[in-house]
């Protein structure tokens, strides 16, 4: 054994300083670490969020909802910055208690719901509307079929394979070749299910779809990790057709959008309040 080789301590201490400990985004602790109040736009949905994978569904979600007429999914969507430790702060906690992103609260009812967890928060919007999901057993249940195993399959992709491939301070070879085996068989997965459907759920776009393009259809389209190449992702070759077709949708293009801090500024529109803020204030039209 290596005399540089990590030995676990019998009992494990948190120091925010080690590496993987990072105080800003995570802890070992629940509950809020300051008071700070949200804010509350003039929309009856209030969206709490940051772009990353699991933001872009609901975001996604919510312009499609938009864009077959229903008015009443208008929304206002506030950026969290879960770097500065936005996601501790009171407000935060009080409509998700797991400090996590996306957090939406309903005021369209009194007193207001708070509906946390991305999958939770597509099937709420889903019902609520009426609008992709299957209102047929069957196709119902196919569609849930893979929503929830999206929602299983993602921490392997981003807290694993992700992580230790992308954001990890060092190359650790085990944990990249065991999240990366990992990965790939759940792109084989999806690629079968493809084979035989246009969508997730069958023939129709569905909630199922809007879940998972984010994660999978980010890594054939390499718009996250860099991996592309590396995982021989386009190989996939149904992922790859699916993946680029809802690429494409007007929607997906808006809401991959929204809340978003990196990439081209052009595509970064950090609060969304009005369709009109696509047009206006996108981060190149603010900075010019």
């Amino acid at each position: 054994m290596s005399e540089n080789s990590y030995q676990p301590a019998t009992v494990w201490k948190w120091d925010p300083e080690a590496k993987g400990n990072g105080a800003k985004t995570n802890r070992p602790i629940a509950g809020a670490t300051h008071e700070k109040a949200l804010p509350v736009g003039k929309h009856p949905l209030q969206l709490y969020s940051l772009g990353t994978p699991n933001g872009q569904k609901v975001t996604i979600l919510l312009e499609e909802l938009l864009a077959v007429g229903v008015r009443e999914a208008e929304y206002d969507a506030w950026l969290i910055r879960i770097g500065e430790g936005d996601q501790f702060g009171s407000g935060f906690v009080d409509i998700n208690p797991n400090s996590k992103i996306p957090a939406l609260s309903d005021h369209s009812v009194n007193p207001p719901l708070r509906v946390f967890e991305s999958g939770n928060i597509l099937l709420y919007l889903a019902d609520k509307f009426g609008h992709f999901l299957p209102e047929d057993l069957a196709g119902r249940t196919e569609a849930l079929n893979w929503l929830f195993w999206l929602q299983g399959a993602a921490p392997f992709v981003g807290g694993g394979f992700g992580h230790f491939y992308h954001y990890a301070p060092e190359k650790i070879e085990y944990a990249i070749n065991r999240y990366t085996l990992e990965t790939k068989r759940l792109l084989d997965v999806l690629d079968r299910r493809l084979a035989e459907s246009r969508f997730l759920g069958g023939d129709a776009y569905t909630i199922a779809d809007i879940a998972t393009w984010p994660w999978f259809g980010g890594l054939v389209l390499n718009n996250q990790y860099g991996a592309t190449e590396f995982l021989d992702a386009k190989s996939y070759k149904n992922v790859a057709r699916w993946a680029q077709e809802i690429a494409e949708r007007p929607a997906v293009i808006r809401g991959r959008k929204v809340n978003r801090v990196m990439g081209e500024p052009a595509d970064q529109l950090h609060e969304r309040h009005d369709a009109s803020d696509f047009d206006t204030n996108t981060e190149d039209k603010r900075q010019a």
